[in-house]
């Protein structure tokens, strides 16, 4: 399935894309993490970026941030080049990690404020947002409690919040929603979206394929640090309705997954 060319601006020129991945390579020792992985994400698209353990997800977003260094291919992040121009595309991403590594001995608006300094807002409009953030991700009822008091979901809450803080352009999400519960789950879901609707983009990894199949408008599949196919979420759930199958069927077939068959005496 190939991606067709982004729209051409009113001026007949091509939009840069959000993401602009090409042949990249990424080894430890002799083991292929990311391996010629080509990708391109439009911009204002909400994109979902799937595979397997240890497909190569992870690894791919350390590089896009400039916290692993390729070893070969091209990146293009808001049509700039990492990572030689790596600062100044990081003041313009949002980030929520896997492992959500946040400072534990802060409270959340603490948090909230270092986060909005490091990427230059004044002091007062920090300490504002924060308040505004926190309320919305309701964490407020204990504002003395320390982050490392927090639980899994709230602790992504409260990237979720940090990513927000500076309106960023791009959102780099590795698994968002692990952990958090089902309210706190479609909050953050909203808000995602809304900020697609004003013309941010979203790049997601996420092993609930139903909720990719929801939010997001193109997909790519990638086992072993190839793509296996990319294209548009419409695309994919009419090749899944012609199979008489399910997103799920679709992926656990391209990554060469079979169905539990094997049956142990004792369970």
């Amino acid at each position: 399935m190939t991606a067709p060319l982004p729209s051409g601006s009113e001026s007949g020129s091509i939009e840069q894309p959000a993401i602009n991945i090409q042949d990249l390579h990424k080894s430890y020792g002799g083991f292929h993490a990311v391996d010629g992985l080509t990708v391109r994400v439009p911009q204002g698209c909400f994109f979902g970026f799937l595979g397997p353990n240890g497909a190569g997800k992870t690894t791919t977003i350390k590089m896009l941030m400039g916290l692993a260094q390729p070893t070969s291919g091209t990146m293009q992040v808001l049509g700039l080049r990492m990572p030689e121009q790596s600062l100044e595309i990081r003041r313009q991403i949002g980030l929520v990690p896997d492992d959500t590594l946040l400072f534990d001995y802060l409270t959340g608006a603490e948090y909230l404020e270092f986060v909005a300094r490091l990427y230059g807002l004044p002091r007062p409009l920090a300490r504002e947002r924060g308040r505004e953030l926190l309320d919305m991700f309701q964490l407020q009822e204990n504002p003395r409690k320390l982050i490392g008091e927090y639980s899994k979901g709230m602790r992504k809450r409260v990237a979720m919040a940090a990513a927000l803080i500076h309106r960023p352009r791009l959102f780099l999400m590795d698994e968002p929603f692990e952990g958090v519960d089902a309210v706190g789950a479609r909050m953050m879901k909203d808000i995602l979206l809304e900020q697609v609707r004003h013309g941010s983009t979203v790049f997601l990894t996420s092993h609930v394929l139903e909720v990719v199949e929801r939010l997001c408008d193109r997909v790519a599949i990638i086992n072993r640090g190839k793509v296996l196919v990319e294209g548009a979420m419409a695309e994919l759930r009419q090749q899944a309705a012609e199979s008489a199958g399910s997103l799920e069927d679709i992926f656990v077939r391209l990554v060469g997954g079979e169905r539990y068959s094997e049956k142990l005496d004792w369970l």
